[in-house]
């Protein structure tokens, strides 16, 4: 017996080392996701500092990294304290919770009528997708002359950005079934609305959640552009301010903490998923710690 010969085929055989494939693991990709996400962010910070001192972009476009941290810790004690920027936070939130809620109903309920009739295939999806292809922007005085300067206009804006990756998901989701398995069901007598629920959907839930977890990341640009467009007395309209008075730490230090709301939604979304999904292991877009 030599060294090489250290493991079994079927047959009991020996079979040399240098036949037997393994598959090699880069250096880069064995370390762990937390160093990895710190060495980054390091490098990012690095570069960021570098550049602004040594004045190559002007202060009023690119503030330092510290001036920045010293307006998030000057906006965070004003939310800590119950100040005016905490009313302005929450009534973002608002907008996005609703928008997203409204997203969801609406995009579930098109992304079956398309993913489960001719029709809807053939009828309402080439006009989803026309519309889609639009300039959300634009659809942004629309909704104000329609709903006016309040919530409701930025609700309805964030729901129109998220809504169709919800569709498309659905629908993608529900043309993912098995024939065999759509014959099962068709054999055993099961309804259209007993498939539906009880093999379409189940076998459409990791795509769902991938519609809805790219409209939690676009609902909350829903809102904000909506603020800034329509007015309103959310995070939005004190970035609108802050940039009118080429306060950039406050731009930069409002929209870090806006990020952190919307990266909130888009792991509430991802927790959800793991819970209803338990079968499937996710390895794109996870954040595990």
């Amino acid at each position: 017996m030599t060294e090489a010969a250290t493991n079994l085929n079927a047959t009991g055989e020996q079979i040399p080392e240098d036949s037997v494939w393994v598959q090699e693991v880069a250096f880069i990709d064995s370390v762990p996701r937390s160093i990895a996400m710190i060495f980054v962010f390091m490098v990012f910070i690095g570069t960021w500092q570098l550049v602004t001192g040594l004045g190559l972009v002007s202060p009023i476009i690119l503030p330092k990294p510290w001036e920045t941290l010293e307006d998030m810790i000057f906006v965070g004690q004003n939310l800590m304290t119950g100040g005016y920027m905490l009313g302005a936070l929450w009534i973002t939130i608002k907008e996005v919770i609703y928008g997203f809620a409204l997203a969801i109903a609406i995009g579930f309920s098109l992304g079956v009528l398309v993913g489960e009739t001719a029709f809807g295939e053939k009828a309402v999806m080439p006009y989803l997708v026309a519309i889609d292809t639009m300039p959300k922007v634009a659809f942004a005085p629309l909704f104000v002359a329609w709903l006016g300067f309040g919530i409701e206009s930025k609700v309805a804006l964030a729901a129109f950005i998220a809504t169709f990756p919800i569709v498309v998901g659905t629908a993608a989701g529900l043309h993912a079934a098995d024939e065999n398995a759509r014959m099962l069901f068709k054999t055993m007598g099961a309804t259209r609305i007993q498939t539906l629920v009880k093999m379409k959907l189940p076998i459409a839930l990791p795509q769902i959640f991938t519609g809805l977890k790219i409209g939690a990341v676009g609902v909350m640009a829903g809102a904000i552009t909506g603020e800034f467009l329509g007015g309103g007395k959310g995070f939005g309209e004190l970035i609108r301010v802050a940039a009118s008075q080429l306060n950039t730490p406050r731009v930069f230090s409002l929209i870090l903490y806006l990020s952190l709301v919307g990266l909130a939604l888009y792991l509430i979304v991802q927790w959800v998923q793991r819970r209803v999904v338990f079968w499937q292991k996710e390895t794109v877009g996870a954040y595990d710690a």
